[in-house]
């Protein structure tokens, strides 16, 4: 048998988590655009935009939308909600100026 012959594997194999850590790492984005036309009129259009990388990439990358969302970051959810002392302060100075002002009596016509 000649060396011509010879079988050679390949030693370097990527894992899933190899191959995980290089797209986080470097992200990737996929995007589409859906329309839907009706006789040269178009009536819905979806443009559709997926990017795929670390928390880490993001930030980098400037994409920081879940800083200071209250719906993301717990630190904005406390800092956005008003105290209930406060609450009830506000509601106690209303009721005063409430009960201030006179009754408004309508007459009405028999």
């Amino acid at each position: 048998m000649s060396d011509n012959n010879k079988l050679t594997h390949s030693t370097d194999s990527t894992t899933i988590a190899d191959l995980l850590e290089r797209l986080l790492d470097k992200g990737v984005v996929i995007s589409g655009d859906i329309r839907i036309r009706l006789v040269e009129v178009e009536l819905l259009t979806l443009e559709i935009r997926l990017l795929i990388c670390s928390v880490d990439k993001a930030v980098e990358m400037g994409l920081d939308w879940w800083s200071g969302n209250p719906a993301f970051d717990s630190r904005a959810r406390v800092a956005t909600s008003v105290p209930v002392a406060d609450v009830e302060e506000r509601l106690q100075r209303l009721e005063t100026r409430l009960a201030a002002v006179p009754p408004v009596i309508e007459a009405t016509h028999i």
